[in-house]
């Protein structure tokens, strides 16, 4: 009879899941269906490109009459052969074989086993015979009488290398029963260590097969030896250079070990024409981890070119596009997605979030609608809803949808997984920040408190947010008080001590805060003493100790090696020369970090609104700005920044526009109300722009000093007064109040 071949599963092309699948152990369990059940390979959760196709082989042959008496056997063997009574009871077997497989009925299976016995006492010698029976064996579940079929068989012929295959088949069955069933470890590593044994004496037997150098290299990564992996899938690659499943399990193998280059280089060493789809897709999958989006869509684009239409290979590109800031092009992919699949509410998400971008909020906002009304339970596209409410000033609004969001994410038992905690702390920080936005420091408050409750980074960034609630209204013993608390609550966590150190330092006890940062250094890893020395950096930054700052970086930087932290340091040095006013020393600083991070909003708002307050650079300036604001359009800061620039270009109307959002987002800031000040006084509104300096030294009144530029409040003091006095003599000349 013909020998079976089973071949692999398919496995989903997306490689972000980066994580091996084990074995086609799924496939070749769902093809030995006993008879009446249906065959079909079962998917798997992973998702990674296809791997190689596994060759089944017949069962080794049995031993003589398996199943039947020692006597019959040996009675059997005494015979000649008479393989014309062998090939009719063969011929029967199969006859039996056949009706039990399309018909499903289980007494025609023992019948074609009885034939093959009879076949086997006609001619005990065939090992086509033994491997026929073997395999019905196998293919009805019988894996037992398999496994003794094959072993019988070795011990006379030890390299018979069907009952090795045939042994290797039924330990990657065993495997997969193993995953499915929960064994143990123990049991699984025995059966894994069995299935390695068989395909080392397969491919020693059978050099030539790349399927089972492919199985083999699959079972030592499972088994976490990757350099003999990398030898299997090396050798599978020089029988067949350009197989499809042979580059890209050696693309995974590299990868799943980090080293995303080599893996890169596996797939770029076929040539383009050569490649197919699948190997275009990963290589993309690839550029994303390496964070080199033009490669990523350029090798997208292919594999949309090969296989036109993929919905994967799509999503894959739109993502890609939206990443490497095409826009325009990635609204296209996601609109075709849509158009493709009217139901795929995260396109229409994704959709949205290009509208933002794009400044249309009113159109984001009715396209993020129609993603919730076909899925009300996405939490992306209500975080999304809130999010443009918030940008389009619908502040109660948005605070509704986020309230909204944190009871679907609430369990009443309180207990929740790491992914829930997360989403319902993301919820619950954008409430806070809403509240704070409408001074409702009360109810701000609240809401980072349920993320104090969650524990963990969540409780930090809880602590963090009511210390900026009371910062923000001006309560900084309370603030002082929460650190504090915080710092109590979790002794050994360094973010909390940092915290109160940083609050100490801010509030008059700069000398205690600095030395309980410094005491963080004493047993801390790189990173931990990397982080200690940005605080103390930034302190002295503050506290304009710029000796002290420098020192501090210089500690920071030999442990700053990773892209954010490089990025994080140069934004950093940029600040400590601006305080000093080296503006062409900062100018340097800040470019270096946007060379690392293009998009970093604080960098962009940073360097543009200081080349506005000089009156230098205003094109630049604005370009910045804009971009600053359009990646955080709810920051009150930006706002003013962009009202400012359009100020000092001259565009009264957009400056007006953007320092009043700015006002209503920051009340609380005594630089947004002097922009405002100066802006109503250049457009002959001087009662107004008096109103707006005197609560801007209000609040200059309030602020901590670390909070104040020196001569700011002077310079608001002048034309308060000056204000005063034009005002004064206008009523003294018109003998009435002026209107504006």
């Amino acid at each position: 009879m013909m020998t079976r071949n089973l071949p692999m599963p398919m496995i989903g092309p997306k490689f972000a899941a980066a994580i091996l699948f084990l074995l086609p152990v799924a496939l070749v369990c769902a093809q030995n269906t006993p008879p009446g059940g249906t065959a079909s390979p079962e998917k798997s959760p992973q998702a990674l490109p296809v791997v190689a196709p596994v060759q089944a082989a017949p069962a080794i042959a049995a031993a003589a009459g398996a199943g039947s008496s020692q006597s019959s056997g040996e009675s059997a063997a005494a015979k000649e052969p008479n393989r014309a009574q062998a090939y009719y009871h063969l011929a029967l077997a199969a006859v039996y074989e056949d009706d039990a497989i399309s018909e499903g009925h289980s007494d025609e299976v023992n019948q074609a086993i009885e034939q093959y016995k009879l076949a086997l006492n006609a001619d005990p010698g065939s090992a086509e015979l033994s491997d026929d029976l073997a395999d019905l064996y196998f293919r009805v579940g019988r894996v037992h009488d398999a496994e003794a079929t094959a072993r019988a068989l070795l011990k006379n012929s030890p390299g018979d290398i069907e009952a090795h295959r045939l042994l290797g088949r039924i330990y990657l069955r065993q495997l997969g029963e193993g995953q499915k069933g929960g064994a143990s470890a123990s049991s699984s590593g025995n059966v894994l260590d069995q299935a390695i044994a068989e395909f080392e004496k397969i491919v020693a037997l059978d050099p030539k097969s790349v399927e089972d150098h492919m199985v083999l290299g699959q079972l030592y990564t499972v088994k976490h030896l990757p350099e003999k992996a990398e030898a299997e899938f090396k050798t599978a690659e020089a029988i067949e250079p350009e197989a499809e499943d042979v580059v890209l399990n050696l693309a995974r193998l590299y990868a799943e070990s980090g080293d995303i280059q080599h893996a890169v280089k596996a797939i770029e060493a076929v040539p383009q024409d050569g490649r197919t789809p699948k190997m275009e897709f990963m290589l993309g999958a690839l550029y994303d981890q390496l964070k080199q989006p033009k490669d990523a869509i350029a090798a997208y684009r292919r594999a949309d070119d090969l296989e036109p239409g993929d919905l994967q290979t799509m999503d894959a590109l739109a993502a890609a596009l939206l990443t490497g800031e095409q826009l325009d092009e990635a609204l296209k992919q996601y609109k075709a997605l849509a158009e493709a699949d009217p139901e795929n509410s995260e396109a229409l998400v994704h959709i949205g979030e290009i509208e933002r971008r794009q400044g249309k909020y009113e159109e984001a906002l009715a396209t993020i609608r129609k993603a919730r009304k076909i899925d009300p339970k996405s939490l992306e596209a209500g975080f999304n809803e809130g999010l443009l409410l918030d940008v389009l000033g619908r502040f109660d609004d948005a605070v509704q949808t986020y309230q909204e969001m944190v009871d679907a994410t609430s369990h009443a038992n309180g207990a929740y997984t790491e992914e829930e905690k997360n989403n319902r702390g993301i919820f619950l920080e954008r409430l806070g920040a809403v509240c704070l936005e409408e001074n409702k420091t009360g109810q701000a408050i609240a809401a980072y408190q349920k993320m104090i409750d969650l524990g963990g980074s969540l409780a930090v960034r809880g602590y963090q947010g009511q210390v900026d609630a009371y910062r923000g209204a001006r309560e900084f013993d309370k603030a002082l008080d929460v650190a504090r608390k915080a710092a109590a609550s979790d002794p050994k966590d360094r973010d909390l001590k940092l915290m109160l150190a940083g609050e100490l330092a801010d509030q008059d006890h700069p000398d205690e805060g600095l030395a309980m940062a410094k005491t963080l250094l004493d047993g801390a890893t790189p990173d931990q003493q990397r982080g200690v020395w940005f605080a103390v950096a930034q302190m002295n930054i503050r506290l304009r100790r710029f000796k002290d700052a420098e020192e501090a970086l210089d500690k920071a930087e030999p442990l700053a090696t990773k892209n954010d932290d490089r990025t994080y340091l140069s934004f950093l040095r940029g600040e400590w020369a601006e305080r000093q006013k080296h503006l062409d020393q900062a100018e340097r600083y800040f470019r270096q970090a946007l060379d690392l991070d293009p998009q970093s909003a604080m960098t962009l708002n940073y360097l543009g609104y200081m080349w506005t307050d000089k009156g230098i650079k205003l094109p630049d300036a604005l370009k910045m700005i804009r971009k600053a604001v359009a990646i955080e359009p709810m920051n009150g800061a930006y706002l003013d920044s962009l009202g400012w620039v359009y100020f000092k270009m001259g565009e009264y109307e957009l400056a007006e526009d953007n320092l009043r959002q700015a006002v209503s987002r920051d009340q609380s800031d005594p630089t947004v109300h002097m922009h405002l000040g100066d802006l109503y006084e250049k457009t002959g509104r001087i009662r107004l722009a008096a109103a707006q300096w005197q609560i801007s030294l209000d609040e200059f009144a309030k602020s901590a000093p670390a909070d104040i530029e020196p001569g700011d409040v002077s310079k608001v003091q002048k034309k308060l007064e000056s204000a005063r006095v034009k005002l004064a003599k206008e009523e003294n000349s018109l003998g009435q109040t002026k209107p504006e």
